[in-house]
């Protein structure tokens, strides 16, 4: 019987198994992963779990009954320690499992503060697991103070959970505004704005010098312009790595994450990958999407594919952020715009078109959801939007969807 073992539990690899059976595979599956837990989702963690509004159930992806009817094999709480592509091996703490086809959704880790700064001092946090969400959560108590240290939308979602608590919270962004590196200026003033009117202190264009503390607690904070700040926790959010260290020991290809063709197959003919480890063919260029809705279309495109689909991987790119009242929608890859387009609403309502030359590239839509809607099925059908209508508030997009 054939056996399929997944390397990687989270929303691509539950996502990845789940497709299998789905499309008829009924041979063995095995989903390793290295937290203790049910896979779950992760975009909560930084906004409504954290917040405490949702509970822990209701993170899973799905019931523990659904993998025990579907035949798939959990071993949660393992760590692997070497793939043997020649053996067709994977070895766990004292097993070895054999392996027809091998699918690493592996995920990534998220970036942490060098010990030399204080990054071990007890009561600094990344946003990334159940597990240091938890242990986060104690912290969010009314007057307490916080320095996040990133403004990227991870920094940013925490700093709106943690200013709904009533927490007072310092962010520091090392470059010279916040979401420098994923939006344009204008989306960047928009949150600034938002935020500051939430109270947060964002200071741009200053990084961290290093923590302090007392007793192996983080008490303080030293800032590159020289300035001194008392916090009783500290949220890092300066981004994420793909977790390719299973591969790179396995001798697979790397570029930017773990190389795949457009059917996802790695430099090994039995080894696909799938999700934010994965980097993979896109219009001429080569890129790796860290989302959910990526992890999921990916995942099931693999899935397909190692039962013989041969179905190219076509990535429509879209991503969200929550943060207080206003939900972020975002269409397309804004990489090489020449211009920006504002689209102004009611309210907090806006949007943000991203063009080069006349090639319309991404949307950023502030509780604007037709705007999205629009923006991204013009994008997916490779269309552009006239700049005079989008710049129109009065005006209907949905014709240009007929254009």
């Amino acid at each position: 019987m054939s056996h399929i073992v997944v390397i990687g539990a989270g929303q691509a690899g539950s996502s990845l198994v789940a497709r299998l059976r789905k499309d008829g595979f009924d041979g063995e599956i095995t989903l390793i992963g290295a937290e203790p837990i049910l896979p779950y989702q992760r975009p909560p963690l930084s906004k409504a779990y954290l917040l405490g509004e949702m509970e822990k159930e209701r993170l899973f992806l799905r019931p523990e009954s659904f993998y025990a009817e579907n035949n798939i094999t959990l071993k949660l709480g393992q760590h692997v320690k070497a793939i043997d592509p020649v053996a067709k091996t994977v070895t766990l703490e004292g097993e070895t499992l054999n392996y027809d086809q091998l699918a690493l959704t592996t995920g990534s880790h998220p970036r942490h503060l060098p010990a030399a700064i204080g990054g071990d001092l007890e009561g600094v946090h990344v946003v990334r697991s159940h597990a240091g969400i938890d242990a986060m959560a104690p912290a969010l108590r009314e007057h307490a103070q916080v320095l996040i240290v990133g403004g990227g939308y991870i920094g940013l979602e925490a700093a709106a959970v943690c200013a709904k608590k009533g927490v007072k919270v310092t962010l520091v962004e090392m470059a010279d505004r916040i979401l420098q590196r994923v939006a344009a200026p204008e989306t960047s003033d928009y949150f600034r704005a938002l935020h500051s009117g939430h109270g947060v202190d964002i200071r741009e264009g200053v990084g961290l010098d290093r923590l302090t503390g007392e007793a192996g607690k983080v008490t303080g904070a030293v800032l590159s312009d020289g300035s001194e700040i008392a916090v009783d926790f500290v949220v890092v959010g300066v981004g994420i790595v793909p977790a390719t260290e299973l591969a790179e020991a396995a001798g697979l290809t790397l570029d930017n994450g773990i190389h795949t063709d457009e059917f996802g197959r790695t430099s090994d003919p039995d080894i696909w990958a799938a999700g934010d480890c994965a980097s993979f063919p896109h219009q001429g260029d080569r890129i790796r999407l860290e989302s959910v809705p990526n992890a999921i279309d990916q995942a099931e495109i693999v899935a397909a594919n190692m039962l013989g689909a041969q179905k190219p991987y076509v990535a429509q790119p879209w991503f969200w952020s929550d943060q207080y009242d206003v939900k972020l929608q975002i269409a397309g890859l804004n990489s090489g715009y020449d211009r920006v387009i504002t689209r102004d609403g009611s309210g907090q309502s806006k949007s943000f078109w991203y063009y080069r030359g006349d090639q319309l590239l991404a949307v950023d839509a502030m509780n604007d959801p037709r705007a999205y809607m629009v923006g991204k099925r013009l994008i997916d059908m490779g269309k552009t939007a006239d700049p005079a209508i989008v710049a129109d508030p009065d005006a209907d997009l949905k014709p240009l969807l007929k254009a």
